[in-house]
């Protein structure tokens, strides 16, 4: 091959590598300016290109991976937010554009199939919910079981879950007796034996009442009602002669006496799960056994649970207590500013005179020391003098420092925050262990240098905010070392402590914390330094001024406060020490319009009438437009 071939193939060569470094920087602008209009898609071709043409650029490989790093992250983000707030369609979208430039994605894929798998749960909860609306509930549980065999946390099937779970449970024993209950009902018995009593009410009200065999056959009662309901009558029997009702079915009740063995043989209990949000598990706890008394309590705190075992009406008590203690707690953000400022003066001006001077022979030529015979001659011309210089000086330094620290600080309520800004200074100690052969060990402790503050706050149910301010400053002044080499420090400190009462997004400013230095130093001829004004040529002065300042700025942001409680959730009835029942209402429902509702009239007052001590005078009180002598008289007892 000539010369001039291998000049033309390199010449080639080299214009090829040209075109080519042009044509990846070409598309290396072309990409950031897509990445400017977010086509990040676009983008990263390009940059493709552009490490294609030039394989060896760092910069290229660099800009293309941190873009498409940084797309992906954002994108995923994106779908994640969209996929939660139910819009699957834009979440697919932003998946999509993932896989388009990363196909190996992974978590781009598992949303995919996720979107796949919502679409189908949510169409097979759309059947289950039509099932349901025709009472069809066989099929909606089991349309609902497959669903949450798939995804057990699945929100809506759970709900639709639980719905179905009330519609197919067999309704309480209490529920059935509730249309018995308030059936209206009127009593004037004085006197009369118990249990006729309850055969009256079983004849108008339709309930059996099944009496334990310690229930005294010969007990009598006086009671006298009007316009009340059949459960306030069964209530104030039992009440007043110290029993208790246990339900067996829908219209059959058991009556036993009120004593400790027999609650224990009769009295049913339920066991109530509660799992806590935002309560403790262990003060939860603790309310519910000073208030509800409750026997069996289990505290979880692992789960943040309480198991209750105890009565019906003890669990419907605990459920409102519970009610009322899980809830958030209260939350403010104190948005603290520090500032301190510094500012220092300088001034050194005079004149230094030597305050000393030497004289000493000199030396030989040779450089051999003197001898006795050579310093008998010295005179003027054979002794130096040293130390013989003074010195002007005249300068003035001004210094101003600001230190700024804003911390965000998000505390809850009755919770303490530390905020520590400057350095853990090391303090060595040394100990000797004694007696002979002792031998030294040292420690090392670490106090803080700095600023430190600590705020306490407390939310108060109007907005405001109390907060315990504790503001420190410290900083090293000085140091010294000991005879055995360890460091001591002198440590100046200024601390502020308060109390402040603020509004949400009061601002309060703190200052005053002011430290002043003045220190005057010189070094002056005696006499002739004194002189005023003059006195500056015989000497030198140095003055210094040092003054520092702290400035503490807080504001309360509440993010969370209290919300105060509704009437009826804060005061409600919790039935006596004996039984946790609540007084029935004694009001009887309306009567229906094809009924004749009978006149209201007062109750009047019943005079005392000598009654025989062999009969009783219990009856049915009649409507007021009956007579008393149209009653059926019930068997075996006289109608009044």
């Amino acid at each position: 091959m000539t010369p001039y071939s291998v000049f033309r193939c390199l010449a080639v060569l080299f214009a090829a590598l040209a075109l080519a470094g042009c044509a990846a920087q070409r598309a290396y602008r072309e990409g950031n300016e897509l990445i400017a209009h977010d086509q990040v898609e676009e983008a990263l071709l390009k940059y493709r290109e552009a490490v294609a043409a030039d394989p060896a650029n760092a910069v290229y490989k660099v800009t293309y991976l941190r873009a498409r790093d940084a797309a992906t992250v954002r994108l995923l983000e994106q779908a994640g937010r969209d996929l939660a707030a139910g819009k699957a369609e834009l979440a697919q979208q932003a998946y999509q554009r993932v896989l388009s430039f990363a196909p190996d994605n992974a978590r781009a894929r598992a949303g995919l199939r996720t979107i796949e798998a919502t679409r189908r749960l949510d169409a097979s909860l759309a059947g289950a919910a039509e099932a349901f609306g025709r009472k069809d509930y066989d099929s909606a549980r089991r349309k609902l079981d497959d669903i949450l065999s798939e995804q057990p946390a699945h929100p809506g099937a759970l709900a639709l879950m639980e719905k179905v779970r009330e519609a197919t449970a067999a309704p309480p024993a209490e529920a059935a007796l509730a249309a018995a209950f308030r059936k209206p009902v009127s009593l004037e018995f004085r006197e009369a034996p118990l249990r006729q009593v309850f055969e009256v009410i079983s004849r108008q009200s339709g309930l059996n009442f099944v009496f334990d065999k310690d229930v005294r056959a010969d007990a009598r009662t006086s009671i006298f009602l009007r316009n009340s309901t059949v459960e306030a009558a069964v209530y104030y029997l039992l009440m007043t002669n110290q029993l208790e009702r246990q339900v067996m079915d829908r219209n059959t009740i058991l009556v036993y006496p009120n004593n400790p063995a027999k609650l224990k043989d009769y009295q049913e209990l339920a066991v109530k799960t509660f799992y806590l949000a935002y309560g403790d598990a262990k003060s939860v706890s603790a309310s519910l056994k000073a208030i509800v008394k409750s026997r069996d309590i289990v505290v979880d705190e692992k789960l943040n649970l309480v198991i209750v075992r105890d009565t019906p009406d003890a669990i419907r008590l605990a459920s409102r207590l519970v009610a009322l203690l899980d809830v958030p707690e209260p939350e403010v953000m104190l948005d603290v500013e520090v500032l301190e400022v510094q500012h220092s003066r300088i001034v050194d001006l005079g004149v230094t005179w030597p305050a000393s001077v030497s004289f000493a022979p000199l030396t030989t030529g040779d450089g051999h020391a003197l001898t006795v015979d050579q310093l008998r001659g010295l005179n003027g011309s054979t002794i130096g003098v040293a130390g013989v210089a003074a010195t002007v000086t005249a300068r003035k330094d001004d210094g101003d420092s600001n230190i700024l620290a804003n911390p965000r600080i998000r505390v809850r309520n009755r919770e303490k925050a530390n905020v520590v800004i400057g350095e853990k200074l090391p303090i060595i100690t040394t100990t000797v262990s004694p007696g002979v052969g002792g031998f030294a060990s040292e420690s090392v402790t670490y106090a803080d240098v700095g600023l430190t503050l600590n705020v306490e706050p407390t939310i108060h149910l109007d907005n405001e905010v109390a907060i315990k301010v504790s503001l420190e400053v410290s900083n090293v002044i000085d140091s010294s070392s000991t005879k055995s080499g360890s460091t001591v420090y002198r440590i100046g400190k200024r601390s502020a402590a308060t109390l402040l009462q603020l509004k949400d997004g009061e601002n309060q400013v703190l200052a005053g914390l002011i430290r002043n230095e003045d220190r005057k130093s010189g070094s002056k001829l005696p006499l002739l330094g004194d002189v005023p004004l003059v006195g500056r040529l015989f000497g030198t002065t140095n003055d210094s001024s040092d003054r520092t300042e702290i400035v503490l700025s807080i504001t309360p942001h509440l993010v969370r406060n209290l919300a105060r409680p509704s009437a009826d959730a804060a005061y409600f009835a919790a039935g006596t020490d004996a039984s946790l029942r609540n007084r029935p209402e004694t009001v009887p429902p309306p009567v229906q319009p094809s009924q004749p509702a009978p006149a209201r009239a007062p109750t009047p007052q019943i005079p005392q009438m000598p009654q025989p001590a062999s009969a009783a005078q219990p009856a049915l009180s009649p409507p007021p437009e009956m007579p008393a002598s149209q009653l059926p008289a019930p068997q075996g007892l006289d109608a009044k």
